[in-house]
């Protein structure tokens, strides 16, 4: 059940906006102060926060830009003023939507929904972008440890999948044969730098076209080894 902070002074509109949110499926609660609201938010217990931008004493924008700073869940400023300048101006703060006063509940509610319906599909396609790594015709799933090649899956040893991987999420940096031993093996492994050598010849054996002309795993001679995106 979403979780969501009502940032408002008014107790009879905020009783009002509770009570339809509740009946809309939503778990709520209220802060009267623009104080309370900002350490009931920190507190990360909520999925979105309605916030109203008339508040005494730390007003809504003040409000907006502090929670920003550690937040990135849908903020839905709710305002009784008609000028764009305040819409921009809370927008500029972080806000995510904004509500006009006055306003149908069922209305409010519906948006509510559509936000956090929004916020659901972005979280969902930045998971699965970073659940995978694709660079040419490389693609590596991290969900599954999978590794395709052309469309074609090939088998990879967990610590070559490893070495990959690493060398792929930091495509174009040049790490030397001790860096990766120690990150990939640990200072507490037994073996030696030689084993990242025989690692590396062994996935370009799989992933290269030409392992001996590498096009992906380089060789910067005195240096090391680099991924080329």
């Amino acid at each position: 059940m979403k979780r969501i902070l009502i940032i408002e002074d008014d107790e009879a509109i905020a009783a009002i906006e509770r009570d339809y949110l509740v009946l809309g499926g939503f778990e709520v609660e209220i802060a009267g102060t623009g104080g309370d609201g900002i350490a009931m938010g920190r507190s990360g217990r909520f999925d979105l926060i309605l916030l109203d931008l008339m508040l005494p004493g730390i007003d809504g924008f003040s409000v907006c830009r502090t929670l920003r700073e550690t937040l990135d869940i849908p903020i839905l400023m709710v305002t009784a003023r008609q000028e764009d300048i305040d819409k921009i101006k809370g927008l500029g703060m972080g806000a995510d939507n904004y509500i006009t006063k006055p306003f149908s509940p069922n209305v409010l509610v519906a948006r509510i929904k559509a936000n956090l319906a929004q916020y659901d599909r972005l979280k969902n396609t930045e998971k699965q972008e970073k659940a995978q790594v694709q660079m040419g015709n490389i693609l590596l799933q991290q969900d599954s440890r999978r590794v395709f090649v052309d469309g074609t899956e090939v088998e990879l040893k967990n610590k070559e999948y490893e070495l990959l991987l690493f060398l792929m999420s930091n495509a174009d940096i040049v790490f030397s044969r001790e860096t990766l031993y120690e990150r990939i093996w640990g200072y507490e492994a037994m073996g030696d730098n030689a084993t990242v050598a025989v690692h590396i010849n062994r996935l370009r054996e799989k992933i290269e076209k030409n392992p001996s002309q590498p096009r992906y795993i380089q060789t910067v001679w005195g240096a090391g080894y680099r991924f080329r995106p």
